[in-house]
């Protein structure tokens, strides 16, 4: 999936603190990761307006895009970011054209004098070209040109891991979401397109286009930003939220106009009571909640959610955990419906620390189960899912140079917050602090240490070497028992130096206990402990024992 073309190997360093394993990356890499580079920290990105016209049947594109920023110093020279394979025809700024150089997927541009720090000023980018073609999206990123079942064109776009600068010039980082911006998409006469945000007006243009104007009035992160080109027919709903009345706009193919209302009418609601419950209200009741079918399987395309499931219970069809839970709910309304809390709200600044987006959204399956089914049933669902966790790198990857951790940011991302839960046992305390993550970080990009910090507070209790072990090396810590001389002693072996996690054992039959062993052997403080009677809660802790 990682668009590498010169691989360099490399020890980094994780948040200049813990080593992690050495990682390839490329110089186009470091120039679309790197967050803290000055050519892009100079800049706040306040607004933009795309506008951009697909030629579907050359399977080209053309238009332009403003940015509209505020000088976080002053400078004469930045970056922004446009996928080497398409043209850049101009930039301009008060009317005239600026220089610039191309590397790769960067663009560096040179004013004629200094911007002010503090000042807010724009330049206009026009560009053009044939977009990448996703082979396999939304697991590669690039265009759809597809066809639905009667034949008529259906368009779409996926980006999250290449970056949204493989079909539009932005400043193609996480770190700064624009604040608002305007998406003009021109299709063909016939066909719809629906982007994020809230339909502001259509234009009929005289070249046998019709121009969609979209407004998102919330802050957004790039790869979010999308465009569905189709023959749309158009269900609405309102739910009644935490915040009021929310509108619920559904665009499918009409030839599922049906199956799409039962469908969503059986699991959008219940998924939004669910979610409003544990995190708080849906984060964009300004641009509504949208779902669009799409000719891939799904992405959480903010206010404007792809969906591909052809309207069935499941992931395909399919109970990921194998315990029967999984097909009670269509997947992809709630997992990427998910997204719209943890990835669009709350959005990590360096796709390394994705596991932010993935793991906390993969639990929030677990509780849309536990709201309908009962706790214990959330709890079998996760635990079913470990059989996916491949243990073969770290969660988090190298900073700051465009790279993704292990796949198991999802299935350990959440047996891991299933097992925090479980250490700080207070269910009120958990949903207020899961609730709470949503109010403090609502519309803004953060960092692992951000996460793990506020739940350390708010648990009053130290979990960092936890999330250290899990998210920073691939290796389970393993609880290990001696028995000897009719004593009971165990320790944890683990990565992280003196690693100490409190853990729930029992005497079969009995209450499980919390014990908080280190990496000493130590005796365990329970009277008649034996081999033979001790269980160690492997349901709740997703760990290795020696037993």
């Amino acid at each position: 999936m990682k668009p590498l073309s010169i691989i360099l190997g490399v020890v980094m360093l994780c948040m200049g603190l813990l080593p992690i394993q050495a990682q390839p990356f490329s110089r186009a890499d470091s120039l679309q990761g790197n967050t803290l580079s000055p050519l892009r920290t100079c800049y706040d990105i306040n607004y933009y307006h795309l506008d951009v016209k697909v030629d579907i049947d050359h399977k080209y594109i053309s238009g332009s895009n403003l940015f509209k920023f505020t000088a976080t110093r002053s400078f004469d020279r930045l970056q922004f970011d446009l996928f080497a394979n398409l043209n850049l025809e101009k930039i301009i700024y008060n009317g005239q054209p600026l220089p610039y150089k191309r590397e790769y997927n960067a663009v560096f541009v040179t004013f004629p004098k200094a911007i002010t720090k503090g000042s807010r000023d724009e330049f206009t980018v026009y560009y053009s070209g044939k977009p990448q073609i996703a082979k396999l999206a939304p697991w590669d990123g690039g265009f759809v040109f597809a066809k639905d079942s009667l034949g008529k064109d259906w368009v779409a776009v996926a980006c999250e891991d290449d970056g949204a600068s493989l079909w539009w010039p932005n400043k193609d980082q996480r770190a700064d979401e624009v604040d608002s911006m305007l998406i003009s998409v021109s299709v063909p006469k016939g066909l719809k397109d629906v982007s994020n945000g809230r339909l502001r007006n259509t234009i009929e243009l005289n070249n046998g286009y019709t121009q969609y104007n979209w407004f998102v009035a919330n802050p957004i992160n790039n790869y979010d930003v999308t465009l569905n080109i189709a023959n749309y027919a158009h269900i609405a709903d309102v739910y009644n939220g935490e915040k009021g009345k929310l509108t619920l706009d559904y665009w499918v193919l009409p030839q599922n106009f049906e199956k799409a209302r039962k469908q969503l009418e059986a699991n959008v609601k219940p998924m939004l009571k669910a979610f409003e419950y544990w995190f708080g209200p849906y984060p964009f009741y300004a641009d509504g909640y949208k779902l669009v079918e799409t000719p891939y399987l799904g992405m959480e395309h903010q206010s404007a959610i792809a969906y591909g499931n052809n309207y069935r219970n499941g992931y395909r069809g399919i109970d990921l955990s194998g315990t029967g839970w999984g097909l009670k709910w269509d997947f992809i309304v709630v997992h990427e419906s998910g997204h719209e809390w943890f990835g669009n709200s709350i959005t990590d600044k360096d796709k390394a620390d994705m596991w932010i987006h993935e793991g906390f959204t993969h639990y929030s399956e677990s509780l849309f189960i536990e709201t309908w089914y009962g706790k214990r049933a959330g709890q079998e669902y996760i635990n079913g899912v470990r059989k996916k966790i491949k243990n073969d790198a770290p969660i988090i990857a190298a900073y700051n140079v465009n790279q993704l951790g292990s796949g198991d940011m999802y299935y350990k991302g959440a047996n891991l917050l299933n097992m925090i839960r479980a250490i700080i046992n207070d269910d009120d305390k958990w949903l207020r602090i899961l609730r709470g993550l949503n109010k403090t970080f609502y519309h803004q990009t953060v960092t692992t240490t951000d996460i793990v910090n506020y739940i350390n507070k708010q648990a009053a209790i130290n979990l960092t070497q936890v999330f250290d072990q899990y998210l920073r090396y691939k290796n389970l810590p393993e609880l290990q028992f001696k028995f000897k001389n009719g004593k009971t002693l165990c320790r944890w072996v683990a990565d992280v130096k003196g690693f100490n996690m409190p853990v729930r054992i029992k005497i079969k039959g009995g209450e499980y206990q919390f014990i908080n062993p280190d990496t000493d052997f130590k005796p365990v403080a329970i009277p008649g402990l034996t081999k033979k009677n001790l269980e160690v809660d492997t349901f709740n802790y997703y760990i290795k024992t020696n037993l």
